[in-house]
C-alpha cells in the first residue's frame, strides 16, 4: 500500500482555535425522519474510464424514482469550482479527496444519499473519508474494470495522452491505483450493462435498509 501524502497536507493546514461547531435546530435525525431513508455516502472508486460517473448517475436516477433525496458529486464537476485550484500530483489528489470528504459529510448531515465519483486511488485516503463519517454512513463501491477495457473506452482520450507522455501522474499508467481490499459493493462492469451495475448498488441499499422499495 502506498504511503499517503495526507499527513503532509494536514500538517501544512493551520487550524484556528476560535472555530466552534454550530448546532442546528433541525437535526440530522429530524431530516432522516422527513426523508424516510438513511443518509449515506456512496463512494465510487475505480480507474478513469471504469464507469464510476455513469453507474453513479444510473443509481441516482433509480433512487430518485424511489423518492430518495440524493446528489451526485462528480470528480470533473468539483474541479470546475471547489477544487479548481488543484492539480493531479499525489498531494493535490489527497487534498481533492479531503475536501470532497468534508463536503460529503455535510450532505450526509443534511440527510441525503450522496454519491461521489472519484478515482481516489489511495486506500489510506478512502479510509480517511470513511473515518469522517459516523458508523454505517460510508459505503465503498468499487467499479472494477480492467485497465485494458478502460483504455479501449478512453472516453476523454486521456490514456492515449498519458501513453504519449502528454499527461503526467495519470492513475494506472505512471501513478498507482490501490484497489479496495474489501469493498462494500464490488461492481464488475466489463461484461455487465449499466442497468445491471446500478441495480446491484440499489439492491445493496435495500438489503441493508438504507432505502425501501
Amino acid at each position: 500500500m502506498t504511503d499517503s501524502p495526507y499527513k503532509e497536507v494536514t500538517d501544512v493546514a493551520a487550524k484556528s482555535t476560535d472555530v466552534m461547531w454550530h448546532k442546528a435546530d433541525v437535526s440530522s435525525t429530524d431530516r432522516q425522519a422527513l426523508n424516510q431513508h438513511k443518509p449515506v455516502v456512496l463512494w465510487y472508486t475505480g480507474l478513469s474510464g471504469s464507469g464510476k460517473s455513469t453507474v453513479a448517475n444510473a443509481v441516482d436516477r433509480k433512487l430518485f424514482e424511489l423518492k430518495c433525496h440524493t446528489y451526485v458529486l462528480d470528480g470533473d464537476n468539483v474541479r470546475h469550482g471547489l477544487n479548481g485550484d488543484l492539480g493531479f500530483s499525489d498531494i493535490d489528489r489527497v487534498e481533492n479527496i479531503r475536501r470532497i470528504g468534508e463536503v460529503a459529510k455535510l450532505f450526509v448531515d443534511a440527510g441525503l444519499i450522496v454519491s461521489t465519483a472519484f478515482i481516489s486511488p489511495f486506500i489510506a485516503d478512502r479510509q480517511m473519508v470513511k473515518e469522517l463519517m459516523a458508523a454505517g454512513q460510508f459505503v465503498e463501491v468499487f467499479i472494477d474494470t480492467p485497465i485494458e477495457v478502460c483504455e479501449r473506452r478512453d472516453p476523454k482520450g486521456l490514456y492515449k495522452k498519458a501513453r504519449a507522455g502528454e499527461i503526467k501522474h495519470f492513475t494506472g499508467i505512471d501513478s498507482a491505483y490501490e484497489a479496495p481490499i474489501n469493498a462494500d459493493v464490488h461492481v464488475e462492469t466489463a461484461d455487465r450493462t449499466i442497468e445491471q451495475c446500478a441495480q446491484q448498488v440499489v439492491d445493496y441499499l435495500v438489503e441493508h435498509q438504507f432505502v425501501s422499495k
